[in-house]
């Protein structure tokens, strides 16, 4: 170790050694300025229980900012059951280099609500999962001053807090282009006997497998937002390398204190999962139901006026909201568009939403139907308002998806008062009882162009649809983060 990075790395220990005392539960008595190489483990090793794998969890947490996963957490402790600190030593050595030993490392406090937000502020797309995390959290935020959201490091360290900037994009519910925030200057934050909330889905295995590591190791309570079991229940629709990261989200949720599915049909799927952990010898989380809401803002007048021009005016739009990922069924809507176009029918489809996993066949279907100039667009990366407008303005949405946690936009059409035609079974089906949809087979393109036949023919069906879609009961986003707060942190937070 070149001796300025070792003068950095015994200041920084020494600095991390105080708060890992505090985090202990001890006093600090007088902390030498520096930590050598040679006495950083063996101090640290003497204020632990190595047989306690919670006490090795936050040694390692704090004097290196790196959240450990399992593999290196039991190597350690199993290690320093018979040593005298050398294995801690050797894991802090490896991990002093400048970038990290510059970072400031802090502690929780006890009643924060940690609020992991990564993934939605690492992506554009508005529809979903995105939408989910920024309604509820926006709304956690402004009810609760113990809510912190937090976004992991670059390098998949450790969570560490927002800046401005990113903490603007996520509580303002604009959505669109992604921030690329800086972890420069940003301070670590160790999940320590807190709460830590995950309200999106992992999409990466590291991050995964640390939360797996916190979740038993770290005294939070830990609890999630559970959407689907799709990898599990309609694998043959999500064969990609996101299958590997959701089943490392999977085995870090054995492990958390409750999670919230989404629906009745989300419910059962979580269900069936934990019931089967039983197999294992684990009992896995509480899971309570809480239903998304229909809900959704409109647009004001200039958006709805800007949209109207890009979308057009002399067809009627039939609109389609979601990523293009197999089980979404995009090919199907094509076919049964291709269908009613040779029939004569005049509309103008239009899709909502980003790239996917095998979205290949659809960019392809549509550029050949683009090029014998079929009325079709893809718009991706749009903001609320857009979509705000575009369900507004739509004579009716399709969404017959194969497998959904919930099916967002079939409960935001509805909530437009648009119609919507729709999967009969699962939690689309649930949303569709009360009113306002056409449901169908998705595994038959016919049926969807039946489907579609009798909304752009009927004109008395489309309005009964639209009677019954203003008349749903009414259920808020503020409704649905108010009872998700109570299960996922409990009340008196």
């Amino acid at each position: 170790m070149k001796p300025s990075l070792r003068d950095l790395a015994e200041r920084t220990w020494a600095k991390r050694y105080a708060l890992l005392v505090r985090g202990l539960g001890g006093t600090d008595r007088g902390t030498p300025e520096g930590l050598s190489l040679a006495s950083v483990g063996p101090m640290v090793h003497r204020i632990l229980d190595p047989g306690d794998r919670s006490h090795v969890w936050i040694a390692l947490s704090v004097m290196t900012g790196r959240l450990p996963d399992e593999s290196v957490l039991g190597a350690v402790a199993m290690a320093s059951e018979f040593d005298a600190g050398e294995a801690l030593g050797d894991v802090f050595a490896r991990a002093a280099d400048r970038a990290s030993l510059r970072r400031e490392v802090s502690l929780a406090d006890p009643d924060d609500v940690l609020l992991d937000v990564t993934t939605t502020l690492q992506t554009p797309y508005t529809t979903g999962i995105q939408r989910v995390v920024r309604e509820t959290v926006a709304r956690w935020v402004a009810e609760h001053p113990l809510a912190r959201p937090v976004v992991w490091t670059s390098d998949e360290a450790a969570p560490r807090e927002l800046t401005e900037r990113e903490l603007a994009h996520l509580t303002g519910g604009t959505g669109g282009a992604r921030v690329q925030g800086s972890d420069a200057g940003a301070r670590l934050v160790v999940p320590w006997r807190c709460t830590f909330v995950v309200p999106e889905v992992p999409t990466s295995t590291t991050r995964a497998a640390a939360m797996q590591a916190l979740a038993r190791w770290s005294g939070c309570r830990t609890s999630a937002i559970g959407y689907d079991l799709v990898v599990v229940t309609s694998g043959e629709t999500r064969i990609d390398h996101g299958s590997e990261t959701y089943y490392s989200y999977l085995s870090a949720l054995q492990g958390f204190t409750a999670v919230a599915p989404i629906s009745g049909a989300s419910g059962a799927e979580f269900g069936g999962w934990a019931k089967a952990l039983d197999s294992i010898g684990r009992t896995g989380p509480r899971l309570d139901t809480v239903s998304l809401p229909v809900a959704i803002d409109r647009a004001d007048e200039t958006t709805r006026s800007e949209v109207a021009h890009v979308l057009g005016t002399r067809l009627p739009v039939v609109l389609v909201v979601g990523s293009h990922e197999p089980r979404k069924n995009h090919l199907a809507v094509l076919h049964a568009a291709e269908l009613m176009w040779r029939e004569g029918r005049e509309f103008r489809l239009v899709f909502v939403g980003g790239r996917a996993w095998g979205s290949e066949d659809f960019g392809r279907r549509v550029s050949q139907l683009a090029a014998v100039r079929r009325p079709v667009d893809v718009f991706s990366g749009v903001d609320d308002e857009f979509l705000a407008a575009a369900y507004e303005l739509a004579r009716f949405t399709v969404f017959p998806s194969f497998n959904e946690g919930f099916g967002l936009p079939v409960g935001e059409s509805l909530a437009m008062g648009t119609p919507v035609i729709t999967s009969n079974f699962g939690s689309m089906a649930e949303i569709a009882a009360d009113g306002g949809a056409l449901t169908v087979d998705p595994r038959d393109d016919h049926a969807i162009a039946d489907a579609m036949r009798r909304l752009l023919t009927d004109e008395a069906l489309l309005a009964d649809l639209v009677r019954q879609a203003r008349n749903r009961p009414s259920r808020t986003w503020d409704d649905y983060a108010a009872e998700t707060w109570s299960v996922l942190v409990g009340d008196g937070s």
